[in-house]
């Protein structure tokens, strides 16, 4: 082996860890609203948290990914511990498929519908199939799938490339008394350990340890540690990601981590004794590409089997291992660590968004409340909540920015850039609850008031504004597109109430009826409430926009005013409930 096998080593090396990586990325974008449902089902049992973990990480081809999306899910209170024990068992089992599906290099026959199954035979046409989907066909997911083909087409490349580099190998001495080496099991489990610690992926070097293994020259007695060690080395991923997470969160990577060590320790104890007692001239053997992958899934198996009747005792045992804290932990709305998951990640931030709506909606409900009974518990109430959009509005979109920066489908990116838009309209909401607490204050400093006249257009044009904002929270917390369609007419009896009343007020003022003081007020009062409909006018038309795949808000709300007889029946409809009289 020369200086120019080395060159072609690393280069393979880097396509099919390159590959590896596109095509989960790619994976998880197609899957997208599959995987959402998939995931809604860690509630439902032990088994379905086992096989949701397994399908999961079928799926998008990494435990790591899988084991960092539970931190993510439990750091945000969307997942139990108990929960996360199982899904995380089931994960280590779903990385198995990997290696099966990198043994199929290792076919060896001269059947021909035998040789259709080996990469080398079908890859091109993948790779080609790949390529027009992706440089060629409009649609993301369309292109995702290309993506998935070409990922795929890649990483074996590489493989058979790292194959080919590493083939001399067999004839050098030196390099069989390296792997002579690791047939001491403690050794092997430490390689095995690094290598993944490094490249954070337990599929990936399994795969390298199945390319190395077209030399000949490592044995089963060398490979079953390495294969262990490779279970724990992948838990470094998902510690890293706990740093910084809350109690529950530590503990879910600190699951990954002593179930993968309690099942190397008992499993390497039981290979040991084998070895020793009974000496099965099967360890002497060259491992093979498909023993490769039967070892690192009966291994696997082995581990659930041992520690799933366990499970609740892992749970108390980590609860020790990391203890709860003296002072109470500040809850954390978003984590970055789902952006593992970008669809799961978006899902999130389409909930946190929902709370921010349903607090937006209820200060400017309560500022409503507060013009007619003003009070200190009302006050601090009303200030609370303006304080937590505001909150709301500024991790929302540092969250949304940053995941719209990742490799997203396109459906998710559309989502994402519709609660950007909506959550400065809900934020907006709160301070004119802020404004109207205000006016009540200052009428009651000022010993200030309306006429009864007044008092009771107030009631019409309070009652129509809760009426918006409720349609408004029905179309955002369930994609309601009916109760979206009905806000728009509802905005527009709204602004034509404002003026009837400002006008109505104007003459109050000249007859004398009415304060200059209030007359300032109730023409404040009246710009607050015809602007939070208009608020409501914004994010209405933005669920619309989307449904109808149309990024311009003001030409959906144009064309439906002018060109929909349901809008000309609502506006009737409501133009008749709120009236003045």
């Amino acid at each position: 082996m020369d200086i120019f096998d080395v060159l072609t080593l690393i280069g393979g090396l880097s396509l099919f860890l390159f590959g590896m990586s596109i095509m989960g990325q790619a994976l998880e974008r197609r899957a997208g609203e599959k995987l959402r449902s998939l995931l809604g089902k860690f509630t439902t049992g032990r088994m379905a948290g086992l096989l949701t973990g397994l399908a999961v990480t079928a799926v998008i081809q990494s435990s790591s990914a899988t084991t960092v999306m539970v931190v993510g899910f439990v750091n945000s209170g969307l997942m139990t511990l108990k929960q996360a024990v199982n899904v995380i068992m089931g994960a280590n089992v779903g990385t198995t498929i990997t290696a099966w599906i990198l043994s199929l290099a290792g076919i060896d026959s001269g059947n021909f519908f035998v040789r259709l199954l080996k990469p080398s035979s079908f890859t091109p046409i993948l790779a080609l199939a790949g390529i027009i989907l992706y440089l060629f066909v409009k649609g993301g997911k369309k292109k995702d799938t290309g993506m998935i083909f070409l990922g795929f087409a890649t990483l074996m490349f590489g493989m058979e490339t790292m194959s080919g580099a590493v083939a001399g190998l067999g004839d050098i001495p030196a390099f069989r008394q390296i792997f002579l080496l690791f047939r001491n099991p403690v050794a092997g489990v430490a390689a095995g350990a690094i290598l993944t610690a490094i490249i954070q992926s337990s599929s990936a070097s399994v795969g390298i340890l199945q390319a190395l293994a077209v030399t000949g020259q490592i044995s089963f007695s060398a490979a079953i540690p390495i294969i262990m060690g490779q279970n724990i080395g992948t838990c470094v991923t998902a510690m890293l990601s706990s740093v910084g997470a809350n109690k529950n969160a530590k503990r879910a990577a600190t699951v990954h981590l002593s179930f993968n060590c309690i099942g190397t320790v008992v499993w390497l104890l039981v290979f040991w004794a084998v070895k020793v007692l009974f000496r099965p001239a099967l360890l002497d053997e060259p491992a093979t590409l498909f023993g490769i992958a039967a070892v690192h899934t009966v291994f696997n198996l082995l581990c659930l089997l041992l520690i799933l009747p366990l499970s609740g005792v892992l749970e108390r045992f980590v609860t020790r291992i990391v203890p709860d804290e003296k002072r109470p932990e500040e809850y954390m709305e978003l984590d970055e660590r789902l952006f593992a998951a970008p669809s799961i990640a978006l899902e999130r931030g389409h909930k946190v968004a929902g709370e921010m709506a349903e607090i937006a909606v209820a200060s400017l409900k309560e500022g409503i409340a507060s013009l007619r009974s003003c009070s200190a518990e009302l006050a601090g109430s009303i200030h609370e909540k303006e304080e937590k959009t505001d909150y709301y509005e500024d991790i929302l979109s540092t969250y949304l920015v940053k995941l719209s920066t990742r490799q997203i489908s396109g459906k998710d990116r559309i989502e994402a850039a519709k609660l950007l838009k909506m959550i400065g309209d809900f934020e907006r909401i709160s301070d004119h609850a802020v404004n109207l607490l205000e006016a009540a204050e200052e009428m009651q400093e000022k010993g200030l008031r309306f006429t009864d006249r007044a008092h009771s257009e107030l009631e019409v044009i309070f009652a129509a504004v809760e009426e918006i904002l409720d349609r408004s929270l029905e179309a955002v917390l369930h994609n309601n597109l009916e109760a979206a369609a009905s806000v728009e007419p509802l905005e527009e009896v709204i602004d034509r109430l404002k003026e009837e009343m400002r006008t109505r007020h104007i003459l109050r003022m000249q007859q004398g009826d009415c304060s200059i003081g209030a007359g300032f007020i109730w023409s404040d009062l009246l710009t607050d409430l015809e602007r939070t409909a208009d608020h409501c006018s914004n994010i209405a038309g933005c669920m619309l926009e989307i449904a109808q795949q149309n990024m311009n808000m003001h030409e959906i709300l144009r064309e439906f005013r002018n060109g929909s007889e349901d809008f000309r029946e609502k506006f009737r409809e409501f133009g008749e409930k709120y009236n003045l009289g």
